[in-house]
């Protein structure tokens, strides 16, 4: 089987039907976004969630709906059809569905590189690696802050190191890390505001809706739509774990100073991340970070951390839309 006809089979056919549904998602719930200014991350993350999910479905749930969907006579009606790309040939030469494939393998290979062994490698060494730590002592400043926290709280263990270090580990046994430089660096309201931010991380790991979200991530290995949404999904679960810290504590200056300290410093930056979930290597994603932590403090700062924004009826309208246009694009 050449590559021409691998994109006639039902897998390429499936490749190349979620690759146009996810621009087209893509196109439209970004438009929507800016449409009718949604600001709040929980309802940006919400709408970008069908980028993610309607791709996977929407071609066989089409074929379910009309098998002749894939017939010449439907393609002629239809108002994309992807197969007339994918059977030109750029620069008389290079036919088109090479050039599309390598793109998704492209995007396959940064998937495994950048987001799946990083992550395996964090869980064995996570499982491998034993810190030396420590509870907080009644008189310090880690355990009066925690003292002011309502509800549930993780363990929230200390780690003897001058260098700023903050992180979350879920799972069984879900806590909280922090060094004693950093603890010598905030004040007790930063102190609290950065320990609230992480356990909101280990309260939304539990949900299933992202770990689904996660799984049909990893479904969509090769389609670099899904790789660019993604990540924008994760940037907003940032923002979304500082509004639950702003909500919890009507602190979100002393969050947004503590961002400062964390990220502002090369040395602190560097330390932070490599401490993280993943381990940013690349020179864009550098700039992706240094981005996101400036918005994440220009949102605390101008006082819209926190605030709720209810849009259900433009999602709903808007997948509405995405359905409509991706079934005549074959």
């Amino acid at each position: 089987m050449n590559i021409s006809d691998f994109f006639s089979s039902t897998p390429g056919i499936y490749m190349a039907q979620s690759f146009c549904h996810a621009f087209i998602s893509v196109i439209i719930v970004e438009s929507a976004i800016r449409t009718w200014r949604i600001e709040e991350p929980l309802m940006k993350q919400r709408f970008r969630f069908i980028v993610m999910v309607f791709p996977i479905f929407s071609w066989p749930v089409y074929q379910i709906l009309n098998p002749e969907r894939g017939s010449i006579h439907f393609r002629f009606e239809a108002l994309f059809d992807f197969n007339r790309w994918l059977n030109l040939n750029i620069g008389g030469r290079v036919p088109f569905h090479l050039i599309f494939l390598f793109i998704l393998i492209l995007s396959a290979v940064i998937f495994i590189f950048q987001e799946m062994i990083p992550i395996v490698r964090h869980t064995y060494e996570s499982k491998s690696r034993e810190l030396d730590t420590h509870r907080p002592d009644p008189d310090s400043v880690v355990f009066q802050a925690l003292q002011e926290i309502k509800g549930e709280k993780p363990d929230v263990l200390m780690i003897d190191d001058d260098d700023y270090i903050l992180f979350s580990a879920t799972g069984k046994n879900a806590a909280v890390f922090l060094s004693t430089g950093l603890i010598q660096a905030l004040d007790r309201d930063q102190l609290q505001v950065a320990l609230v931010h992480e356990m909101a991380h280990i309260s939304r790991n539990k949900r299933p809706s992202l770990l689904v979200i996660f799984l049909l991530r990893v479904l969509m290995f090769f389609n670099p739509v899904i790789l660019i949404e993604f990540r924008k999904i994760v940037q907003e679960e940032e923002k979304i774990c500082d509004d639950i810290a702003v909500r919890m504590t009507q602190k979100p200056h002393a969050l947004a100073e503590t961002l400062k300290k964390l990220f502002h410093t090369t040395e602190v930056s560097k330390t932070f991340r490599v401490k993280k979930l993943s381990d940013v290597k690349a020179t864009l994603e550098e700039y992706s970070q240094t981005m996101l932590i400036e918005s994440r403090i220009k949102r605390l700062e101008q006082g819209t951390a926190g605030m709720k924004d209810s849009a259900w009826s433009k999602w709903i309208l808007t997948l509405i839309v995405i359905s409509f246009i991706s079934y005549y694009v074959v």
